[in-house]
């Protein structure tokens, strides 16, 4: 291997000697491609810049050497915006960095002494300034990695000195403050804001005013700002939905509300205003099909839209319930148990055989993390109470379904896997995917489409016989497993979509898993039904029915014994379309109940018995 070789500085140096060798032998082609390849490796290599000056320099030299055709090398376009910076067309030369910018954000690209010069911006027109930092705005990202800042510095630099270069144009102090206000100087964004209101009252200005007082967390004085904005257009919806966004921000909701309600008061279908409308109705009261209403204009939105953006933003706030966002974490007594050895275990130590007398059975799923971690361990349980959890759900001790899927069963308290191994191929297949969290529910359901044509045998395997995970650690093994159920599950709910759905064999395999014997796969089905009535509006009665009886069985089953799952199922009820309103109390009640003991605590008898009409039975 070469000296050097994966070090970008080393290799630039060396395409500089090729460049400079080329040069020698008045090979110019040759020696801007080198030149080329030094900048695209190292944009601010001292050594680059002086051979590209003698380019330039040369009679026959010059931007065209560095030609814009064809499939575009980064270093090229770069090459070709300082060689027109040396021929002082600067604005076409910031507009390249500003494309390179947005393909690499992390490379200094623009951190040349002719961008940072203080001259550098009298020589371009105010309005070419304010197109470049336009594009910028399109290519910035969060400035959240330190490698990501120091290479957007330069611009900032850049923005300061255009306003003291052009200290009359009302649009360049316009365009500074957004720029400020991203990079974190708000104070400083603020001040250009009223600057560029002063020279040229506007609602641009007044907007700009409005946000980056509200990152200093001035929030009525940003309201006014974002407010006087609307009398220079007072049906300028997008500015209602941001007005909204700030009070919602707040914490001022109803206030929130109101805005949008106004907003929807002049155009009805205004998306943005849609989306915030759902999204602040969500944090008020806490009803998911705000957030299903949320999904439904998503699904509608071009890809990659501001609407699409905006729906995608409300439905990732990562304060939002379990579920939604990501796998619950288990809460059974061997679980617990394992945390406590891992405690005190070392990688490389040898697993014990852990020796464990359980009170009460619990799900098998949790006793395989438990043979995972530590091999041949012996779990006794001291008794199995009724309902009998190794049996499919029961009501009023009646069976609820007939079960014809289920992938556990049991020789006494022993659980075995009472399916296949899956394939390697589709063990992989599952692992690949698979995740302890994601975006948002229907990001989850349009990823595990990537499942769709892994058999269901391997799906059904997946649940019970886990691949390896992807570390060593074995504390991972619990999510791990959770994190595999879920995913194959989800797969499931992609198997054969030319079905109708109430006959379908994703309907049928997933309402039998949901209702078999008590376990974390008991959860993962109930969620991939949820999914599936977020991304199908037709699917939604029917989910809610299924989600809603199988709670009614876990409430039951947990005025008699402890149900170490009843918690994720009433988050599953809070998440799912159109559930019955009297259900998802119930579920509140249950969350509430959980958050004030430590043990599950049992539902009243009256209460379980007043809500037995909330669902049709079929």
């Amino acid at each position: 291997m070469d000296e050097g070789v994966g070090d970008p500085r080393l290799t630039a140096e060396g395409e500089v000697s090729l460049a400079r060798l080329a040069l020698d032998d008045d090979e110019l082609s040759h020696a801007a491609d080198h030149v080329a390849s030094a900048l695209g490796a190292f944009p601010t290599l001292p050594e680059a810049h002086e051979v590209l000056g003698m380019l330039v320099s040369r009679p026959d030299g010059g931007p065209e050497l560095w030609p814009l055709d064809g499939e575009l090398y980064v270093g090229t376009a770069v090459a070709r915006a300082h060689a027109l910076a040396y021929q002082g067309q600067y604005a076409e030369a910031l507009e390249l960095l500003v494309s390179a910018q947005g393909h690499e954000p992390a490379m200094r690209w623009a951190d040349a002494p002719w961008v940072l010069d203080p001259a550098t911006p009298a020589r371009i027109e105010p309005g070419d300034l304010v197109s470049v930092f336009a594009r910028l705005f399109r290519v910035m990202p969060e400035l959240r990695q330190d490698d990501v800042r120091a290479a957007f510095t330069p611009y900032l630099v850049l923005a300061r000195n255009m306003t003291a270069a052009h200290p009359e144009s009302s649009w360049l102090w316009w365009a500074a403050s957004i720029y400020l206000r991203r990079s974190g100087e708000y104070v400083e964004a603020a001040a250009a804001a009223e600057r560029s209101a002063q020279l040229e009252p506007s609602d641009r200005a007044d907007i700009a005013l409005g946000y980056a007082l509200r990152e200093q967390g001035r929030t009525d004085d940003a309201l006014a700002a974002l407010q006087h904005g609307l009398t220079f257009d007072p049906k300028n919806l997008s500015l209602y939905a941001d007005i909204a966004g700030l009070l919602g921000t707040a914490g001022r909701l109803d206030e929130a509300i109101e805005w949008t309600d106004r907003a929807l008061a002049i155009e009805p279908g205004h998306d943005c205003s849609l989306v915030e409308r759902h999204g602040l109705r969500y944090r008020r009261d806490g009803d998911v099909n705000e957030l299903v209403a949320i999904a439904d204009l998503r699904r509608s939105a071009e890809p990659d839209s501001h609407e699409a953006q905006h729906a995608d933003a409300e439905l990732t706030d990562r304060s939002r319930q379990t579920w939604l966002g990501g796998i619950a974490i288990p809460t059974e007594a061997v679980i617990n148990v394992l945390g406590q050895f891992l405690e005190n275990h070392s990688p490389g130590d040898e697993r014990p055989q852990l020796s464990l007398a359980v009170s009460s059975i619990e799900p098998p799923s949790a006793l395989l993390s438990v043979e995972q971690i530590a091999p041949g361990s012996d779990v006794t349980f001291n008794e199995i109470l009724t309902p009998d959890p190794r049996q499919p759900a029961v009501l009023d001790g009646r069976p609820m379904r007939q079960i014809e899927v289920a992938v556990w069963s049991h020789d006494g308290t022993t659980a075995r896997p009472a399916v296949a191994p899956p394939s390697e191929a589709g063990a992989q297949a599952v692992a690949r995917v698979a995740d302890w969290e994601w975006l948002h529910l229907p990001a989850a359901y349009d990823r595990a489409v990537l499942l769709a044509n892994t058999s269901l045998d391997d799906l059904l395997g997946v649940l019970v016989h886990p691949v390896l995970p992807p570390s060593d650690d074995l504390a991972i093994w619990p999510m791990w497993i959770r994190q595999l159920q879920t995913w194959a599950c989800l797969g499931i709910a992609h198997h054969r979509t030319d079905e109708a759905w109430p006959d379908s064999t994703r309907r049928k395999v997933l309402a039998d898993l949901a209702y078999g014997p008590e376990d974390w796969v008991t959860e993962s089905a109930t969620l991939a039904l949820i999914a599936t009535a977020w991304a199908d509006p037709a699917t939604r009665e029917d989910v809610a029915e299924l989600v809603g009886w199988r709670f009614m069985a876990a409430v039951e089953a947990a005025r008699e014994r402890p149900l170490t799952i009843l918690e994720s199922l009433a988050q599953l009820v809070l998440a799912t379309p159109a559930m019955n309103s009297s259900a998802a109390s119930l579920a509140r009640d249950v969350l509430n109940l959980q958050t004030e003991a430590p043990e599950p605590a049992p539902a009243p008898a009256p209460a379980a018995k007043k809500r037995r009409g909330w669902f049709r039975r079929g």
